[in-house]
């Protein structure tokens, strides 16, 4: 597992490739290692997963009737949720880049959306605990997450367009392969599993 000093190296190359600054792919390991290696990013994610789900359990609890409790299957549920995301967008970007004949540059792709992830769940966990600590925050933090949403948007498509040399199209159509698929995805199997406030 990526120790923290490897990890702040990995987030030091996203953060360049964002400023649109080429010398950020020093920092990250492109090779089939550096791809296997970056799903320990899901490990690293789990602190705010768990801010997260706590938060989701006591919003699912708040649409149910008194006295009712859930139980380790609740949790595993919200795991698989967790991991479908992770992954189902994934291999929904390598299916499109095959399909535009760019299959190359998907290791890339992984290495990046993969540990980007790390500084964007610790922002989402910090303002779920906002909302879970903070008596009458609601309003602020549905303000700040729509901002945090656009930012989201806005990184990922500045380190595709860097991966893709300012490819409009394909920046274009993997962002929305990364980023709404996932977001329908969730609720439907949180529908599914049963784990979605009514």
């Amino acid at each position: 597992m990526p120790g923290l000093r490897e990890v702040q190296y990995y987030l030091a190359g996203l953060w360049l490739l964002i400023r649109m600054d080429p010398r950020g792919f020093r920092f990250l390991d492109m090779s089939e290692r550096g791809v296997s290696r970056s799903f320990w990013a899901i490990f690293w994610c789990l602190p705010p997963m768990g801010i997260s789900w706590l938060w989701w359990r006591h919003a699912f609890l708040d649409t149910m009737p008194p006295h009712t409790d859930v139980g380790l299957l609740f949790y595993f549920r919200l795991g698989l949720v967790e991991v479908s995301n992770w992954v189902a967008p994934l291999v929904l970007a390598g299916l499109l880049l095959l399909a535009m004949k760019k299959g190359e540059r998907f290791a890339p792709v992984v290495v990046s959306i993969n540990w980007l992830g790390v500084p964007l769940a610790y922002i989402n966990g910090l303002l779920l605990a906002l909302v879970y600590f903070v008596p009458g925050s609601i309003s602020l933090v549905s303000i700040l997450l729509l901002i945090f949403m656009f930012a989201q948007i806005f990184a990922l498509a500045r380190i595709l367009r860097m991966i893709f040399f300012g490819n409009g199209l394909v920046v274009g159509a993997l962002t929305l392969a990364l980023f709404v698929p996932s977001l329908m995805l969730s609720e439907y199997l949180q529908r599914f599993l049963g784990i979605y406030p009514v």
